[in-house]
């Protein structure tokens, strides 16, 4: 029997541990057989691209981020940095719904507080006493608060319950689909935390920060591409140019892994997928949701099992609409918006696409992508594929004036494909990492445990590949 590893999950997760498989297996010469399993009919997860015409339309993630480097070194060594797209600096403006209008988030307003003096007094999104309290942030003493805080109640404490409603839980919400009273301050913003630890003041913190990139930028010092990037024909290249470099039959679409046993007697894995096929292998991987990655681990750890199917999750939905730019009252010139939940309405942010990247839409068109459902509004999800573009079609109507029938609309739903960070999850992780320590060539992978975003995944099937190959006999 060759040397074989498993790994369960074709997501963008399961592919870097395939590829990260395959490199170390050339690398070292190991002789190694991989096996990428998946249930669904198609590699990539959450990630699709559809091409429409001349539209580039994204069902899922449509960039990642840059200061995150695991997925600019993947592309890099996958020959694809030639097709790495920057955002277009000219609309780089965030608008936020306040009283049923888009009001411009203030410039230098950085997720949870201001950064500029004059752009923050102007703004009518907060009220005068709101100002008065998320300036008084400077002045406040350093936090006593030694474990895990919920977002929620850090933003509460430093800056006021305005910053938190009116602009960081629809910042935040696009980024995790989450309850900012739940959310884990830090498993998802640890970098706020530090600056109360270091510096006191979070504000003087990030000050300090923006002066150091703009000092940067002038000596021509600062990082080669914008924040978020995604690829020229949309991100399903990356998941298209990863499978290019799996070996031929290394790959098994429709193959649900039903059961996951050990043999501790000839050190191995026997892995057993649908009709009762049964695959032995000297390590697994397991790229799966955390509620499909418990069923597989309760007859193997079931500590770890308890504590995988206690994370929650959210559902989310995009809807894509194209619609030519004199369908517009006033033309668009920014990334898009974000809809706080006290302005209950039916999305939670939109998205220009055609503005935030080039190429994604044909000269003389825009095309958007709104954002439903979440934690905060699971009833949503649950509606109809018609009343769900309805319902976006009459928010774009009362938020932007577009009243004429799109060009196409594209609806793609993700079911519980948010996991939850709520307090306590790095702690929860932790637990499960340790139930797991007794086997060394089992490892887990995605975005269920140390970050949602692309760039995440990609470290964690590389981390897990390098982890399984280590320790193989």
């Amino acid at each position: 029997m060759s040397r074989r590893v498993v790994v369960a999950g074709g997501g963008i997760a399961g592919l870097a541990a395939a590829h990260r498989l395959v490199e170390l297996n050339k690398e070292k010469s190991l002789g190694l057989e991989v096996m990428l399993i998946e249930a669904s009919p198609r590699l990539g997860g959450s990630i699709a691209t559809e091409k429409i015409g001349d539209f580039i339309v994204e069902a899922g993630p449509d960039s990642f981020i840059t200061e995150k480097p695991w997925a600019l070194r993947l592309c890099d060594r996958l020959g694809l940095a030639s097709r790495l797209v920057s955002t277009q600096a000219a609309n780089h403006k965030i608008y936020v719904v306040h009283k049923g209008k888009l009001q411009a988030l203030p410039e230098g307003f950085f997720l949870l507080a201001p950064t500029r003096l004059w752009p923050f007094v102007q703004t009518p999104l907060f009220s005068l006493g709101g100002k008065l309290r998320m300036a008084a942030e400077i002045f406040l003493p350093r936090g006593a608060i030694d474990g895990d805080e919920s977002l929620g109640a850090f933003v509460r404490r430093r800056f006021g319950a305005e910053a938190l409603d009116r602009v960081a839980q629809p910042l935040v919400g696009g980024i995790y689909a989450a309850d900012p009273d739940q959310l884990s301050l830090s498993a998802t913003m640890p970098r706020f935390k530090e600056m109360e630890r270091s510096r006191r003041s979070v504000i003087l913190s990030m000050v300090s920060e923006q002066r150091r990139r703009a000092r940067n930028r002038e000596t021509g010092s600062g990082a080669r591409w914008s924040l978020f990037v995604t690829l020229a024909g949309g991100m399903q290249e990356l998941v298209d140019r990863i499978a290019s470099r799996l070996p031929e039959g290394c790959v098994r679409l429709n193959t649900p892994i039903v059961e996951l046993i050990e043999d501790r007697d000839k050190k191995l894995w026997k892995v057993t997928t649908g009709a009762n096929k049964s695959h032995e292998a000297e390590g697994v991987i397991l790229a799966t949701p955390s509620f499909r990655t418990a069923e597989l681990l309760r007859g193997v750890a079931s500590g770890a099992a308890d504590d995988l199917k206690q994370i929650t999750h959210a559902s989310t939905a995009t809807v894509s609409l194209a619609f030519r730019q004199e369908d517009f009252p006033r033309p668009p010139e920014s990334f898009g918006f974000v809809v706080p939940a006290i302005e209950k309405r039916k999305i939670m942010a939109c998205t220009f696409s055609s503005l935030k990247y080039p190429g994604r839409a044909p000269k003389d068109y825009v095309l958007l992508r709104a954002f439903v459902g979440g934690i905060l509004q699971p009833d949503l999800f649950q509606d109809n594929d018609v009343t769900m573009v309805k319902n976006v079609r009459a928010e774009l109507a009362a938020l932007l004036g577009v009243t004429a029938q799109p060009f196409f609309s594209r609806l793609c739903r993700h079911p519980n494909s948010m996991p939850q960070y709520v307090v306590g999850h790095e702690a929860r992780i932790r637990r499960i990492e340790e139930a797991l320590n007794g086997f060394p060539t089992l490892a887990l992978a995605g975005n269920t445990y140390h970050g949602v975003g692309i760039s995440d995944c990609v470290r964690s099937g590389e981390e897990a590949a390098e982890k399984v190959i280590n320790h193989i006999r």
